[in-house]
């Protein structure tokens, strides 16, 4: 007999990050050892000091705080977590006693997960160990004295005691003649957790919460026509302006509460210009990135993601100048891209819904292409992805597909509006060439693998690095699999791929100069994409398609394991991978300078340094040429 409360956490997990990462089955495992755990408000899950449980936490209702120190006027306050947000992972990272305490804020649902079972998982999943790893960071590290902190030359002390709070959004406010419903409904139009009774003058004479309106009015103790008197907070907590963090935490402990009013002098005499809630504290942590990904999961507008993307950008520059390794930052950039891409589709949804165009019910799943498909993207270039759905009925096909495209079209839209240029090719999912169902992807596959033309393998040295970003990831699977069947049986296909991996220009010229361009736009320029970073990428995955691993699509990761299962070749692929961490850590470099790209630069501007190492990167081009020439016979396949 099934464990029902085993499915319905496992039901409610697959909603969330990481657990999205993990597969159906391991999911289920997960929560078939799980516990249900009730907390009445004020209850403390573990207190600092205290000995490591067996269990993290998942919020399933309710409201939990983090926070340092006693509980009292010198707290720190860390971070509120609420539905669906992970908690207390100390145990799967350090054997210390715990750093932080946690208290129920209010009736709370958790759900305990075994620390054991998400060790065993962290080990099979490197973007769950990282998530697991980022969180830890986020949630402890910046409060820990120095003297606790990690040897770690990325974390930095964010002193967030004496940093100032700023207040940006205005305050959302009605009159005592309001009835609760009124002010519910501005609430909710709002998006706000808060809102502020004002007089005639707009000074502030009380306060109601969603805390309010859950105890007082969902409870039926209080019928929704009656005015907001009845039920609002008075009098109203005032502060100035200009507070500082630790102004505001102590002024929230002291009395209780977890909503500020902020006035022109502080007082509740003169206009309010702003509210500071708990939530808000957590701005001092923005340039964090697992705080980046939990906010792109809450943005509500293209704007909030497109400010989230260009604080990624501050974080790529910090970590590329203080030479933090490559496959760490493109690990972190990729899950804020991959956090932002899953909000989007679902913005998208619900825009299309609003207007009453509804899903048609059949999975689908978002792919990345391209660098983005590689994890490789670590700059706002253009948009390369597609979109699988689940095969239909031949009568259910064309309104599938087109509903499919408006999604992809308003996704689209919004990866550009938060500066993701679209692709010139039109090689994204608002394409009808490229929003397929599972069978008819295929069969384009089948089709490109058969018959090996330039531009079917063109097309292949695209649409091979695809990766599963959101949506029903089996889908993505059986794809995989397919491809890999059709490359079983169709040995010509990898000689013609490797064929085209050669065509790229070489990076310098016989007298050891770059090959620069000689014409148009960016004349006399270094083409770092083409003359470098692609014969890498080409040859290594032509190479890990003939060793038949598809697990793995990131380059320099490709090289790593190309030299595990090939230890004959390994220097030559360490040599490539170091020499392509090189050249991306370059590029960002130069993007990040210039606002650009970065894929085209003047020797002439390069340092003696800078064009040793470069040059030095390019040697095993000619190498990994010459091993696709012997392996694949190329000199016997007619261009």
């Amino acid at each position: 007999m099934e464990n029902t409360i085993a499915a319905r956490i496992h039901d409610f997990l697959k909603g969330y990050p990481p657990f999205h990462l993990l597969s159906p089955s391991e999911l289920s495992l997960l929560a078939a050892r799980a516990v249900v755990r009730y907390c009445s408000p004020d209850t403390t899950i573990f207190r600092q000091g205290e000995a490591l449980h067996e269990h993290a936490y998942v919020v399933r209702e309710g409201a939990i705080q983090l926070y340092s120190g006693e509980y009292d006027e010198a707290f720190v306050l860390l971070e509120k977590c609420d539905e669906g947000d992970l908690f207390g992972i100390q145990p799967l990272l350090t054997d210390q006693p715990y750093l932080l305490s946690a208290l129920a804020t209010e009736e709370s649902l958790l759900y305990g997960l075994r620390v054991d079972s998400l060790r065993q998982l962290s080990t099979q999943h490197p973007q769950l160990a990282f998530y697991l790893a980022n969180s830890y960071a986020s949630g402890y590290l910046p409060q820990l004295p120095n003297a606790q902190r990690p040897s770690n030359p990325i974390e930095e002390p964010l002193l967030v005691e004496i940093q100032p709070l700023e207040q940006r959004r205005s305050p959302v406010i009605c009159t005592a003649q309001h009835s609760i419903r009124e002010a519910a409904d501005i609430m909710s139009q709002e998006e706000v957790s808060s809102i502020i009774v004002v007089n005639a003058q707009q000074h502030p004479i009380g306060i109601i919460t969603d805390k309010d309106l859950r105890r007082r009015v969902a409870t039926g103790r209080t019928p929704l026509h009656v005015p907001v008197t009845d039920i609002m907070s008075k009098p109203v907590i005032t502060i100035p302006a200009q507070v500082t963090v630790a102004d505001v935490q102590i002024q929230m402990v002291k009395h209780r509460i977890h909503h500020l009013c902020v006035t022109e002098d502080g007082t509740d005499q003169t206009p309010v210009t702003s509210v500071i809630s708990e939530h808000d504290l957590l701005v001092i942590q923005a340039n964090n990135p697992a705080v980046l990904i939990r906010n792109a999961r809450r943005s509500r507008s293209a704007a909030d993601l497109r400010r989230i993307r260009e604080k990624s950008e501050h974080l790529l520059e910090k970590y590329i100048r203080q030479e933090v390794s490559i496959a760490y930052i493109s690990t972190v950039i990729t899950e804020i891209n991959d956090a932002m891409v899953r909000r989007i589709l679902q913005l998208s949804e619900a825009a299309l819904t609003q207007v009453g165009i509804l899903p048609p019910g059949v999975p689908f799943c978002w792919l990345a292409l391209g660098s983005a498909g590689r994890e490789e993207q670590l700059l706002r270039t253009d948009q390369d992805h597609a979109l699988v759905f689940a095969d239909v009925p031949p009568e259910q096909y064309a309104a599938v597909k087109d509903y499919y495209l408006q999604l992809a079209a308003k996704a689209a839209t919004m990866l550009h509006e938060c500066g993701f240029d679209y692709c010139p090719a039109d090689m994204m999912a608002s394409n009808p060439q490229w929003c397929l169902s599972l069978s008819d992807w295929k069969a384009q596959f089948s089709d490109w693998i058969r018959t090996p033309t330039q531009q079917a393998v063109l097309y292949c040295t695209i649409f091979f690095d695809y990766r599963a970003v959101y949506g029903e990831l089996s889908l993505a699977e059986a794809l995989t699999a397919h491809v890999f069947s059709e490359l079983d049986v169709q040995s010509i296909f990898l000689p013609f791929l490797a064929k085209n991996a050669l065509q790229n220009p070489p990076p310098l010229t016989f007298f050891r100069d770059f090959m620069v361009e000689r014409s148009g736009e960016h004349k006399d320029a270094f083409d770092i994409k083409t003359r470098a970073m692609m014969p890498l990428c080409d040859a290594a995955r032509v190479l890990v398609l003939n060793a038949r691993f598809g697990k793995i699509n990131n380059t320099f990761r490709r090289f790593e394991k190309l030299a595990e299962l090939e230890p004959q070749n390994r220097e030559l692929y360490q040599q490539a991978a170091d020499a392509y961490e090189l050249l991306m850590r370059y590029r960002a470099l130069q993007g990040l300078q210039n606002r650009n790209s970065g894929r085209f630069f003047k020797p002439a501007q390069l340092s003696k340094t800078e064009r040793l190492l470069l040059r030095n990167s390019f040697r095993p081009v000619r190498e990994l040429q010459s091993l696709l020439n012997v392996r694949f016979q190329l000199a016997y396949i007619r261009n």
